[in-house]
């Protein structure tokens, strides 16, 4: 037997992962494993095609050679869409109760990062693999461990984009588990009761966004989307992107940590410029962008970015920190636990709603935000509504965790345990 090399071009790849992506739509309606743990649908088909592509290579009877160059272009697209969401006015609409539940994010994000770090520091592995099973993978997901995987194999981390792929796969199983039933012990150990007179019905998108824009009355018409609103759109991220680009050359060259230079991931001063832009210019009626079309494409490119990742990911490369990783991470999932239970719903005032963030904590801090509000809408069908909860985990799950988690991995990339 021999192993013959199929090499696919550019469109072919982008072409097979939309395939896999709809295979894996398909598969999540018809397997109700998919549809309780919420794992994504690139996710379920990109996986599916790794595992295909590992039988094959293992008995010697063809592996793929995909052209990647189109991943990071729809990559950067998605990031920088999280830049133009984040207008700081729609974020102030959120209290107190918004930035005290974005500051235990953030503290949570720290403590994730120590501890895998830590932890893999024990278990005699390079501190990168700590930090591909801390914030990265539980608080990132698949975006940002799609998107920092490169960056880790770069630093010295031998197979960072497989670790990561997988160890946010991980996390998204093991938050769906935990978030229910941790905000339902909540609940009735402390007997507590929702403040809501009815259930608050608040539409989802697959990917956890609120259809009604935020700030809009219901029963208001919106406007028609146009291709326009694209476009400008559209001209907005590439000129996000391109400055992006320069400023992270100028930052690499003139900035340094302990003599060594300071590489960022090239999304991140795009998301910064992008986040500059809709809190300046982008407030101006001319200049303004729709945000329906900006998450629009945000959406297309993590889709596209995310299963183009997983179809071209290398599973047998697992074999030797297989061990390792499933200790950091069932240490991560117990620390979450933790972390929810006597942290979280004691700071946000413990009672009823301050239950129901703990559990949406476990999703998006071990998962993603369609997690987070999947956690949420099982205990609330049994309990209540819980008004505050919806409004502030969708906004600190779409806005303010992906821009604290960035800062934190990049401060904690450049340590040296």
């Amino acid at each position: 037997m021999f192993e013959k090399v199929i090499k696919i071009n550019m469109m072919s790849t982008v072409a097979i992962g939309l395939v896999m992506l709809y295979l894996g739509k398909f598969l999540r309606t018809k397997v109700k494993f998919f549809q309780r743990f919420c794992i994504p649908a690139p996710v379920i088909g990109g996986f599916l095609f790794s595992l295909i592509h590992l039988i094959l290579k293992t008995q010697n009877l063809a592996s793929f050679e995909m052209d990647t160059t189109l991943k990071d272009p729809f990559m950067m697209v998605f990031f920088t869409s999280i830049g133009l969401g984040a207008d700081i006015e729609t974020l102030k609409k959120g209290g107190k109760g918004f930035f005290v539940f974005t500051a235990v994010t953030g503290l949570l994000i720290i403590l994730q990062n120590f501890l895998g770090m830590f932890l893999a520091k024990i278990l005699k592995q390079n501190v990168l693999f700590g930090l591909a099973c801390g914030s990265i993978t539980m608080a990132g997901g698949h975006g940002t461990a799609g998107a920092w995987g490169p960056t880790l194999e770069s630093l010295g981390l031998v197979s960072g984009q497989v670790i990561s792929m997988a160890a946010a796969t991980f996390g998204v199983i093991m938050g769906s588990l935990i978030g229910g039933p941790l905000g339902s012990s909540l609940i009735r150990r402390y007997n507590l009761k929702s403040n809501d007179l009815k259930k608050d019905q608040i539409d989802l998108e697959e990917n956890g966004v609120l259809r009604i824009p935020l700030g809009e009355k219901r029963g208001q018409i919106p406007s028609e989307l146009k291709g326009e609103d694209f476009l400008k759109t559209l001209l907005i991220m590439f000129i996000a992107i391109s400055i992006g680009v320069i400023v992270n050359k100028i930052i690499a060259k003139n900035i340094f940590i302990e003599g060594t230079p300071l590489n960022l991931p090239e999304y991140v001063v795009s998301m910064i410029i992008a986040g500059l832009y809709v809190n300046t210019l982008g407030k101006n009626k001319i200049y303004k962008i729709d945000k329906r079309a900006n998450d629009i494409c945000g959406d297309i490119g993590l889709n596209i970015f995310l299963v183009v990742a997983l179809i071209t990911l290398d599973l047998t490369q697992l074999k030797s920190v297989f061990g390792p990783m499933l200790i950091i991470l069932f240490a991560q999932t117990f620390a979450i636990i933790l972390f929810a239970y006597f942290i979280v719903f004691r700071i946000m005032g413990k009672n009823y709603d301050a239950a129901v963030l703990a559990g949406g904590l476990c999703g998006f801090g071990m998962g993603a935000t369609y997690n987070a509000m999947a956690n949420m809408d099982s205990i609330t069908s049994e309990y209540g509504s819980s008004r505050k909860a919806y409004f502030i985990v969708p906004m600190v799950g779409a806005f303010a965790l992906d821009i604290i988690n960035v800062v934190a991995i990049t401060f904690f990339a450049q340590l040296k345990f």
